[in-house]
């Protein structure tokens, strides 16, 4: 079964920066399509990013994009998601998830195995 583990959250200032980590374990991460969502309280997951098995194709979607960017370290098993100038709107639950594809999705139902979330409050 397929197991992925995610760090990296936390509370941080608005304006401030974290990166999420989201590692592997138990199987080979690179020919998976990672994907990043978010889910606020009362809201619906919403697709933030993707990245395929060798980093080429990409998705940013319009609310971080040129705040958030996505990459991913096949050597060392883990998908990361860099956050910048973060804002309030910005807290959510975390989530990364992975399928197997060569395309990028940022449709939760595209993919079957998910971490376990990690909290990213944007607070003053």
């Amino acid at each position: 079964q397929l197991q992925l583990v995610q760090s990296g959250g936390g509370l941080v200032q608005p304006g401030g920066s974290l990166r999420l980590s989201c590692a592997a374990s138990g199987f080979t991460l690179e020919p998976y399509t990672i994907g990043w969502f978010r889910q606020a309280p009362g809201k619906e997951r919403e697709g933030v990013s993707c990245i395929n098995g060798w980093g080429g194709s990409r998705i940013i979607a319009d609310s971080v994009k040129g705040r958030f960017t996505i990459s991913r370290d096949n050597a060392k098993n883990t998908a990361y998601l860099h956050m910048n100038s973060l804002k309030p709107g910005d807290t959510a639950v975390y989530y990364c998830a992975a399928h197997v594809t060569t395309s990028c999705s940022v449709v939760p139902d595209d993919f079957p195995s998910w971490g376990q979330g990690t909290q990213v409050i944007v607070s003053s």
